[in-house]
């Protein structure tokens, strides 16, 4: 893969950019405090702003290098505030495989948003990097995150038992993937 780093991309109603210290506010207004956001994440919802500001510090210190891609997802209706965040959570050079995981804030849900991100994040890895192999996976007790990814063109490959852990503890996982040649 040709990595470049985390570039903005723009689609007819998002602006991915880069996050900065200034949106720890928003990030934990937004969508990091809900728990109900972080249900079927790895990561638990923030106690307070300053858990969103140290793991901004962390993104922001990461950008310098070219195999690091983390967005904040900011409708281009809502000012400069991000509503979530899209990023690759695993890559592969080996076998050019890129992991796509993405949360937006429950207000945005079931608006089309998180598709158009990950849509765009993903021909961004396709024309840009040049991944041949995007893949993305899911708790099965959170559906709606899987049609996210069969909306993008993503094809389920199966469900692992028991092979992942989230906040709810040791939980099954519902793959996805979408190859260079099936676009």
């Amino acid at each position: 893969m040709e990595h470049c780093g985390t570039r903005n991309i723009e689609t007819k109603g998002l602006i991915l950019r880069r996050f900065s210290v200034n949106d720890a506010e928003a990030m934990y207004r937004n969508w990091a405090s809900d728990p109900e956001v972080s249900r079927y994440l790895t990561w638990p919802a923030h106690a307070n702003v300053e858990i969103s500001k140290a793991i901004l510090k962390d993104w922001a210190a990461s950008y310098s290098r070219k195999d690091y891609y983390q967005w904040a997802i900011v409708p281009k209706d809502n000012g400069n505030e991000p509503i979530g965040s899209i990023s690759a959570v695993e890559l592969d050079d080996d076998i050019s495989m890129v992991q796509i995981g993405y949360c937006i804030g429950k207000d945005w849900w079931h608006r089309g948003i998180t598709s158009e991100a990950l849509r765009a994040v993903m021909d961004f890895f396709f024309d840009e990097v040049y991944a041949n192999r995007i893949e993305c996976r899911h708790d099965p007790r959170n559906p709606h995150s899987g049609m996210v990814m069969k909306k993008c063109g993503m094809k389920y490959e199966g469900t692992m038992r028991s092979s992942d852990r989230n906040n709810q503890g040791i939980c099954d996982a519902c793959w996805y993937s979408l190859l260079r040649s099936e676009r």
